[in-house]
């Protein structure tokens, strides 16, 4: 079998030279194709025929991910950035909600602005972890003002 047929064959299925099967005890009959037509005929009896595409294997990303999942495969090598970067995101993140909920607080008239100025310079440090860390610090200082409805229960 020359070449030619095989690369006819291969415009006419629409694929790759490596993807084209000829059955090898019918070569003969191959070889005396020399037209498209011929190889159209061969195609449809059988003899010529597109093989299926191989797929890309998943084995080595899953392998890769069930040691990840153990903790492995992250040293210094496999990371990127520094690690002030995170750090820096989480404390914007928690500074701005305690920074709003102080605002709130604030326009609300539950404490005066002395004392939101002080929270906001100790939040600024980083002394409380949480929103609720904040508000629990204020509570116990009896810093927020209670309205006329509500009770104070510790």
């Amino acid at each position: 079998m020359r070449l030619s047929q095989k690369r006819i064959a291969a415009k006419i299925l629409k694929c790759g030279l490596g993807r084209i099967w000829v059955d090898p005890s019918r070569l003969s009959d191959v070889v005396d194709a020399i037209t498209s037509t011929d190889i159209k005929s061969l195609i449809k009896n059988g003899i010529i025929r597109k093989l299926p595409e191989k797929g890309i294997s998943n084995y080595r990303k899953k392998k890769l991910m069930k040691q990840k999942k153990k903790g492995r495969r992250s040293g210094h090598g496999t990371r990127k950035g520094t690690r002030k970067g995170t750090k820096k995101r989480k404390w914007m993140a928690n500074i701005r909600a305690q920074r709003k909920m102080l605002r709130e607080l604030l326009d609300s008239g539950k404490i005066s602005k002395k004392t939101y100025r002080h929270m906001y310079q100790i939040s600024k440090s980083g002394f409380f972890r949480s929103r609720s860390h904040l508000n629990v610090h204020l509570q116990r200082l009896g810093l927020v003002k209670e309205e006329k409805g509500e009770k104070n229960v510790p």
